[in-house]
């Protein structure tokens, strides 16, 4: 059993982003191609702690990962009254031969990674190159700072941006970050509805399942990571179903796009709306944890298991 720490983690994931959205890539393939278990999430609650929450995610990824495991992650919203993080996060690997588990990582980061990785895939995909010429970003927090680091790294051509977010001073916060990197216009929207004025790529982040109102959806042409797992829980297109009787305002999955399938209609606006797969998750820790373990770096336990060494 291997033990891989934030700092291990995030030294890897700062320096590839590029390959990082080949193996999200990859991930998003083999999933398209039944290669993979996705099961839905499941919620522990607390009947003292209503605010309080923690979801396990297990899954399994086939094709050249071959790797299963479980993403347990806490959200404790009482937490940042003392000082900590409202969020925390483990990710499990099980070797798909004998069923044990390999390692443990800290997952914040992971899944941070995976989901920038995929909102800017789908937007690489329905934009048609790494161009555009206008983005507004929605919620300047911790996953818009992984978005942003995503398309600084993969040179994507941006001549502007707005920036909004409920606390102007984070909004403020985040573009002055930004403008150590990039000579792209810098503007901090008064409203949400100045963030998507005059944009041709918007990402709305890090917010809740139900940010776009039914009519929106109606009115675009819409993809999601996979149609099972995102049409529910309340999500917007969960709400959009729930109004209409049925799916038939979804086009199709990324999948359907990355293997041409499908194809972007220019005429509408384009929504692409992940639920956030498990198997991402598994697809980003394995890549990891290969790496740190070549590098010799981890912590490793050779006793772990009782008269196993694993």
């Amino acid at each position: 059993m291997t033990v891989i720490g934030a700092g291990d983690i995030a030294a890897e994931t700062d320096r590839h982003r590029p390959e990082l959205l080949e193996v999200v890539r990859a991930a998003y393939l083999a999933h398209d191609a039944g290669q993979s278990s996705n099961p839905h999430s499941s919620f522990l609650r607390f009947p003292h702690q209503n605010r309080s929450r923690i979801i396990s995610l297990p899954a399994y990824l086939g094709g050249e990962f071959e790797v299963a495991g479980n993403k347990w992650i806490a959200s404790f919203p009482d937490n940042t009254q003392h000082g900590i993080p409202r969020a925390s996060a483990t990710l499990i690997l099980n070797d798909c031969v004998t069923g044990y588990p390999f390692a443990c990582m800290e997952s914040s980061i992971v899944s941070a990674t995976r989901t920038a990785a995929s909102a800017v895939l789908g937007a690489q995909v329905l934009l048609g190159a790494r161009r555009a010429r206008r983005v507004g970003i929605v919620g300047t927090g911790l996953i818009a700072q992984h978005v942003w680091r995503f398309l600084r790294d993969l040179d994507w051509e941006i001549d502007g941006f707005r920036l909004f977010d409920l606390d102007p001073a984070a909004a403020g916060r985040f573009g002055a970050v930004m403008a150590e990197h990039t000579e792209a216009e810098l503007v901090v929207a008064d409203t949400v509805e100045d963030a998507f004025t005059d944009c041709d790529l918007v990402l709305v982040l890090h917010l809740s399942l139900r940010d776009l109102a039914p009519e929106m959806i109606l009115a675009a042409q819409n993809f999601t990571d996979d149609i099972d797992h995102a049409v529910r829980e309340r999500t917007s297109l969960h709400l959009t179903e729930q109004r209409t009787g049925n799916r038939d305002f979804v086009d199709g999955n990324l999948g359907d796009l990355l293997r041409g399938r499908q194809s972007r209609d220019h005429g509408r606006p384009a929504i692409f709306s992940p639920f956030g797969l498990n198997v991402l998750d598994l697809a980003v820790g394995k890549w990891v944890h290969d790496r740190v373990v070549a590098a010799g770096r981890g912590h490793h336990e050779s006793d772990f298991f009782t008269g196993v060494g694993v």
